[in-house]
């Protein structure tokens, strides 16, 4: 049988499978942390691709390790103004009595529901979102995963996450120095910084939102990724009601946490992102502008999706 001759390269512009499988860091269940879905983002993957790409003729770096230190560093630029103006909303909000008029009332019926065990249980839980309990769990968290992935990945992402997160908390609480609820109505131990925002509560919503996030990497099955966050919201949303309960905190405080930790722990997320689409362009060979996984097969089954569905 005569040798067949070696098939002709694709015509330029027509679908081609992709160089490589997504990596697990490269995925959580079907979603493929490289493919940016809206003309949005994929304007904004190009623009950090083009700055990264000059600035990498400065900085001995890869371009996707310049592409996560550039979206955290301007993220959280972003984050820490969002903060200096809501400390600056928040005045106004006191002065009006707008929505800090929830607060008093909020306390107050904190107050009524409380009971000596209740008091004792609720310490110990909320110790655990404080400067010795958060670390703990991150470290381990952290630590376990590094070790099993053999990767740096988790250790770098948690230490940027924790590190912006203690700034932003110490800024705010500069910018507004609230005070906390009477001490008559604290349950000790008593805190002398300022109130506004609750550290506990913003550094819990990004740690164990960056721990989930790095968990759920390269998980497949729903009902595990379900579990995961699950639990995460739960602790996250009882840890800031727990500083409202002691009377630590008023109710402001705690929103305050939960926005801006969300915030900060949506840029964290957002620079992986970029960095998992600039190494990937980059092992395809392709311009980083363009990273490959803007063009999908043509084939549904291929990629799993639903007949009819196109990328826009």
């Amino acid at each position: 049988m005569p040798p067949q001759p070696p098939s002709p390269p694709p015509e330029p512009g027509a679908a081609r499978p992709a160089p490589e499988p997504a990596r697990d860091q490269e995925r959580i269940g079907e979603r493929d942390l490289a493919h940016w879905r809206t003309r949005a983002g994929r304007s904004f993957v190009a623009l950090v691709a083009r700055t990264v790409r000059w600035s990498g003729r400065v900085w001995r770096w890869s371009l996707a390790n310049l592409g996560l230190v550039l979206t955290v560093v301007v993220g959280g630029g972003l984050v820490l103004a969002a903060s200096a103006l809501f400390a600056e909303v928040y005045d106004e909000v006191v002065d009006s009595e707008g929505l800090a008029a929830l607060d008093q009332p909020v306390l107050d019926a904190a107050v009524s529901s409380r009971t000596p065990a209740g008091q004792e249980w609720v310490t110990r839980f909320t110790d655990l979102g404080g400067t010795v309990g958060m670390p703990v769990i991150a470290v381990v968290i952290v630590g376990v995963l590094a070790v099993r992935r053999r990767s740096w990945l988790p250790v770098v992402l948690m230490g940027i996450a924790a590190a912006g997160s203690v700034l932003i908390t110490l800024l705010g609480k500069d910018l507004t120095g609230r005070a906390r609820p009477p001490v008559s109505l604290a349950v000790p131990p008593l805190e002398t910084s300022a109130s506004f925002p609750s550290g506990h509560t913003l550094n819990a919503t990004v740690v164990l939102g960056v721990a989930a996030y790095l968990v759920m990497l390269g998980r497949t099955h729903l009902r595990s990724r379900l579990l995961v966050a699950s639990v995460v919201v739960v602790f996250v949303i009882a840890m800031g009601l727990s500083r409202v309960w002691l009377g630590h905190h008023w109710l402001t405080d705690v929103i305050a946490g939960w926005l801006v930790g969300l915030a900060w722990l949506g840029v964290v997320v957002t620079g992986h992102r970029v960095k998992v689409t600039l190494e990937r362009a980059e092992r395809a060979g392709q311009p980083v502008g363009k990273p490959a996984t803007t063009a999908r097969p043509a084939s549904s089954r291929a990629t799993g999706t639903r007949n009819g569905e196109h990328d826009t």
